[in-house]
């Protein structure tokens, strides 16, 4: 423990002491209040320097705590005395909506049940949370591709022969985790189903800002590397033609297009984390939560690419695929296989409707934030090489397979 403890103890108790006899003998406001004032700073100081060992690291400490970021971010949100375990960030996001303040108590302890973020489980996590981070044996499908619509290079991918997936019917599973699958257990219907309540899907996007790249001469302002602010150009836009084909079929759907990305990358699952967490408590209808990304693909020599699926009679569709998370990382997610039977059945439905729509399914030891339901999933649409078009008909054609497979479901 600290040394300097009982210093820092006996200065604030001398003072309130002091101000205590002035009050006493009629003090006034100001003496009132600067005792509060000295009360508040000693125990701040005290708790701050918790754990140091001499008057220097205490110091140190005492800078640290009173200059951070994140306490400035407090002070902006009027939120510094932390009633509660949120992040500033999960306060911020929270803070976007009435309905999701009403709620803060709630998400609070969920927020609470959550592995601490210094644990070695919660460290892998933060270090895995890319779905693009292991790549998938594929080859390009030998077919004439005439397309320059936005002049990148496009390819038709399929896997390349059976060997390290799992098959499961027609569908592919590449199986990064040490979990063994049994394809006819994947076979078997998914618990999640369709409710008369609304509403029923989330569709949300961890990484709103994943752009898309439109046809040469169009005007876009980028904030990244492929990212932008402008949901023309983005997954929002995917997100916004998914939420329409489920609404048309008569199913009720919310589409958060808030950018959890935006302005900082960073802990972007957490803060979608906290919103999911707020709408389940809003919204208990809600069992089915897509997480809506894009990919980023290039070959050997670092040139970039696009995933293509041509379908006859439609149009350039991009390719789609489906990332399933586990407990891999060691961090609770019971009922994970449940999302990965939702997964085959929907690929398994668009792969008889269209062979080269989808790209095997990717199973990894990172949750993603699908331990929230049992029918979460998330979705890659495309690559940043796509155009947004070829992206949209390709967040239109998985709506609609996905429509299917849940409508028939529910029968």
């Amino acid at each position: 423990m600290v040394r300097s403890f009982p210093l820092f103890f006996r200065i604030g108790l001398s003072q309130g002491g002091m101000n205590m006899r002035k009050r006493a003998g009629g003090g006034n406001l100001r003496s009132r209040l600067l005792a509060l004032l000295t009360a508040a700073a000693t125990v701040w100081a005290v708790t701050t320097t918790a754990g140091t060992s001499n008057l220097q690291s205490a110091g140190r400490a005492l800078r640290r705590e009173a200059f951070s970021p994140s306490n400035a971010l407090r002070w902006e949100l009027g939120d510094l005395w932390g009633h509660d375990t949120l992040s500033p960030a999960a306060t911020l996001t929270i803070g976007e909506s009435p309905l999701l303040i009403s709620a803060r108590s709630d998400v609070a302890k969920l927020w609470s049940k959550e592995p601490a973020d210094n644990s070695s489980a919660a460290g892998k996590e933060k270090k895995n949370l890319d779905p693009s981070s292991t790549p998938v044996t594929e080859t390009p499908l030998k077919t004439d591709l005439n397309l320059t619509d936005n002049g990148i290079p496009a390819r038709t991918l399929v896997p390349s022969g059976t060997e390290g997936y799992t098959i499961a019917g027609n569908v592919y599973i590449s199986n990064s985790t040490k979990h063994k699958l049994v394809p006819q257990e994947l076979l078997k219907n998914f618990s999640a189903e369709l409710s008369p309540d609304s509403p029923q899907i989330l569709i949300i996007h961890t990484h709103g800002s994943e752009a898309y790249t439109p046809p040469k001469g169009t005007k876009i302002v980028y904030s990244g590397n492929h990212r932008t602010a402008d949901p023309r150009y983005s997954v929002i836009r995917v997100g916004d033609a998914m939420a329409k084909v489920f609404e048309n079929a008569g199913i009720s759907v919310l589409h958060d297009r808030t950018r959890y990305d935006y302005p900082s990358y960073n802990d972007a699952y957490h803060r979608s984390l906290a919103a999911i967490q707020s709408y389940l408590i809003q919204y208990p209808s809600i069992h089915f939560i897509l997480d809506v990304h894009r990919d980023a693909i290039e070959d050997a020599k670092g040139n970039e690419y696009k995933v293509v699926s041509v379908i006859k009679g439609t149009g350039t569709s991009a390719q789609v695929t489906i990332v399933v998370g586990s407990d891999g990382q060691g961090l609770p997610h019971p009922k994970w296989m449940e999302n990965l039977r939702l997964a085959v059945a929907i690929q398994q439905n668009a792969l008889n409707r269209y062979p080269t729509l989808m790209r095997p399914i990717l199973l990894r030891n990172s949750r993603y934030n699908q331990h929230a339901t049992t029918g979460s999933l998330l979705v890659e649409v495309g690559a940043a090489g796509n155009s947004p078009d070829e992206a949209v008909l390709a967040g239109r054609l998985f709506a609609q397979r996905m429509t299917e497979v849940l409508q028939g479901r529910s029968k």
